[in-house]
């Protein structure tokens, strides 16, 4: 039978369009939808089990995934399947779980599930700005409990005008590149990098992006309507108690309100609040601690939050004293380690970041292998957060999605200021060793100073900010919130980090909790976010005001040079011979790597001895060497044969020519070693190419003066030579017609 299709179609503008249909496959899912825009597709499936979980979250997993066999590829390694997910899938993933994982009802715990798929790649479409529209549109077929429909979409930025989903090469020249994602009323999620842009550019950024989701919202609605959609299912709600929540914030509230406004650290704190949350535990019975512990928890948990809010409103004070616009005390130093190439630590109040720089080769770059893109990157960054930063102890068991999160927002504010002539591949990795509160930004300025420290040339510092905001609905009060504390981020309406220079906005990450924020709030708040990031640089410049003029001495040094194609052979030697040696004995690491454009080759020298360095550059010298015709030479003599010497260019060491014997001297010479030895240095002129051998000629008798009463010989040809060689062996036509003698 064939199957009903329902389609919905939105306009892009510039004959774009991207086409959302259901009814066609994985109609066993509780939800499914193909989005399509080119030749891009992607499948999106939603299920979420009817029984609810033994757990007090939303078990949610979102999974996105792009099959090689998409972009008629077969996956690298040694197993051809697809395996564990890679960064850039790991990075989709989120930014579709962070918008829809508040959507959600709070009571709601059942096992949900929303798997996208790359089914089709189109080289110029970049899918991951439709992820967030399939999740959506697929939960709004479905009976879930989902507040409203959501959509995501990436603004660009070319020549002053916005675009919305940009080609892989519009983005190429655009000076934005941001994700949105937002309702129809309030924008929800942020995230991006940009090339120094303004808190006022950036607005306007989210408005335009903005627009475009409410289109792609409707379109959804239509579609579920035109599909039918179905009744939203019932589960079992977590039970409540008016009287029990009164009783518990009654004696909850003034506690803990008197707790912040002391202001403590964050040890002393967390164990005031839990003396205080077990004496109101300790005041129910037996009985009722079996009937209603879980809601003594969670009513507690609402009192703390009510109570750290209020003080924050009504009084301008925070959990550890400080003022909503002040930022906590920092130190930094660089060069603290001793072998790195390059080394800083940044600690702001109980955040600190360890950061190292490693300078390597284009060898070294981080290869991308993705279906919808291969590349490579020369500048990255690995962000490494391990359980004792936070007095955790917990199993390891690799790098998490927040790491690999965190990182690339890091990555993405400092890879702009990474100058394009920088000659190193250069990788940070920050070890996040103290954390309460925003260990991304504190990553960043780490990451600035090492650089810094390691003597790569960045255009200009780099600094970072994480900023929260408490707002009351009802009044209309709100607060911005400076260098945020972990409870802040748990307790408020807004978490977003911002990052750039003196001049700019270079990354931010922003996730909203609260509907219909207006966007005066939000330039307000990224204005204030602005003087902190700016009292933030000062600290980092006042520690390293500038990049160091040159590497350290154990580090690495990095020269490049560039040649014809046809000297790659000549210096890779066969089967690598030359080239292998010429590491092994100048201490280099040598990489060559064609240019398609300029057709020649680009060779990279990278040593901490500048005598080895100067070494392989002498020796490429000395392979491209040509010389000129009529021009003269030092030479030196290398090797003594029969019929000549073997001579070297002193300017060209390796460079190699034949001296024949009848180019010594004017007079006939009956050995080589009455004229010349081994070791003498003379001058000798270049002849260009014999058309009889094709190899160089050069010649020392002509630049001496010929003997008195000289005679030229006159030069056979090749008639007379040949006539000659058939006398010498017994005659010439004749003999050769002789009949063979007979034994």
């Amino acid at each position: 039978m064939i199957p009903k299709v329902f389609k919905e179609v939105i306009d892009l503008g510039d004959g774009r369009e991207i086409s959302i249909e259901t009814g066609k496959l994985a109609k066993q899912a509780h939800g499914s939808v193909v989005v399509q825009s080119g030749k891009c597709m992607l499948l999106c499936t939603v299920v979420s089990n009817y029984k609810q979980s033994d757990v007090d979250f939303l078990p949610l997993t979102v999974d996105y995934r792009e099959k090689f066999a998409a972009a008629g590829r077969y996956p690298g390694g040694f197993f051809k399947r697809e395996a564990r997910p890679s960064d850039g899938e790991v990075l989709t993933m989120r930014l579709v779980d962070r918008v829809l994982r508040p959507l959600f009802p709070k009571d709601y715990h059942s096992e949900t599930q929303v798997m996208i798929q790359l089914m089709s790649n189109d080289e110029e479409v970049m899918p991951d700005a439709m992820a967030g529209l399939a999740a959506s549109a697929a939960i709004q077929l479905s009976d879930f409990p989902f507040e409203c429909a959501i959509s995501e979409a990436r603004v660009g930025r070319i020549n002053g005008e916005f675009v919305i989903n940009p080609t892989r090469a519009q983005l190429e020249e655009s000076d934005i590149d941001m994700m949105i994602g937002a309702s129809a009323d309030s924008v929800m999620m942020v995230e991006g990098e940009m090339d120094e842009i303004s808190e006022e550019e950036m607005a306007d950024a989210i408005k335009f992006a903005h627009e475009a989701i409410k289109v792609q919202c409707a379109a959804q609605l239509r579609l579920a309507e035109a599909f039918g959609k179905k009744e939203v299912r019932e589960y079992e709600a977590e039970r409540e108690d008016g009287e029990l929540a009164k009783k518990i914030h009654d004696l909850a509230y003034d506690k803990v309100y008197a707790i912040a406004k002391a202001g403590s650290s964050k040890h002393e704190r967390s164990a005031s609040f839990a003396a205080i949350k077990e004496e109101i535990t300790a005041s129910f019975s037996e009985e009722e601690i079996a009937d209603f512990g879980d809601l003594i928890s969670k009513y507690y948990n609402k009192a703390e939050k009510a109570a750290v809010r209020d003080l924050t409103l009504k009084e301008g004070l925070r959990l550890d004293g400080r003022k909503t616009n002040e930022i906590r005390p920092i130190w930094c130093e660089v060069d603290y380690l001793p072998s790195t190439h390059g080394s800083s630590i940044f600690t702001r109040g109980e955040t600190q970041a360890l950061a190292t720089v490693t300078l390597g080769t284009s060898r070294d770059a981080n290869k991308i292998d993705m279906p919808s893109y291969e590349g490579e990157e020369n500048f990255y960054l690995h962000y490494n957060f391990p359980p004792f930063c936070t007095g955790e102890a917990r199993p390891i068991r690799g790098t998490s999605r927040r790491e690999v999160g965190h990182g690339n927002l890091a990555q993405r504010a400092l890879k702009g200021m990474i100058p394009a002539d920088c000659p190193y591949t250069v990788r940070v990795v920050s070890e996040v060793l103290e954390s309460n509160g925003s260990s991304s930004m504190a990553t960043v300025c780490a990451g600035t100073m090492a650089l810094m420290d390691a003597g790569v040339q960045m255009k200009k510092p780099v600094s970072g900010i994480a900023m929260g905001l408490i707002s009351d609905s009802e009044t209309g009060e709100y607060a911005v919130l400076s260098d945020i504390l972990g409870d802040e981020d748990h307790l408020g309406d807004m978490d977003f980090k911002v990052t750039g220079t003196a001049d700019g906005i270079t990354a931010c990450q922003m996730d909203i909790k609260v509907k219909g924020l207006s966007y005066e709030i939000l330039v307000n708040a990224l204005q204030q976010a602005r003087e902190g990031r700016l009292h933030i640089l000062k600290k980092l410049t006042d520690t390293i005001p500038a990049p160091a003029a040159d590497v350290k001495p154990h580090s690495p040094k990095m020269v490049t040079r560039t040649i014809p194609n046809e000297f790659i052979g000549a210096l890779i030697g066969p089967g690598g011979k030359v080239i292998q040696e010429l590491q092994k004995e100048t201490g280099t690491t040598i990489v060559i790597n064609e240019d398609p454009v300029t057709e020649e080759g680009i060779v990279e020298i990278l040593g901490t001895d500048q005598n080895g360095i100067d070494a392989v550059l002498a020796k490429i010298d000395s392979l491209m060497f040509k010389p000129q015709v009529g021009s003269v030479y030092e030479v030196k003599v290398i090797k003594m044969l029969d019929f000549g010497a073997v001579v070297e260019y002193a300017e060209a060491p390796g460079n190699e020519v034949l001296l024949h014997v009848s180019e010594l001297a004017w007079e006939r010479t009956e050995n080589v070693s009455d004229v010349v030895n081994m070791g003498d240095v003379f001058d000798v002129k270049y002849l260009g190419v014999d058309p009889r051998t094709r190899k160089d000629k050069v010649s020392r008798k002509a630049l001496l003066p010929k003997p008195e009463g000289y005679v030229e010989r006159p030069p056979r040809n090749d008639k007379d030579r040949g006539r000659g060689r058939d006398d010498r062996r017994g005659g010439g036509r004749d003999n050769r017609d002789r009949k063979p003698r007979r034994d």
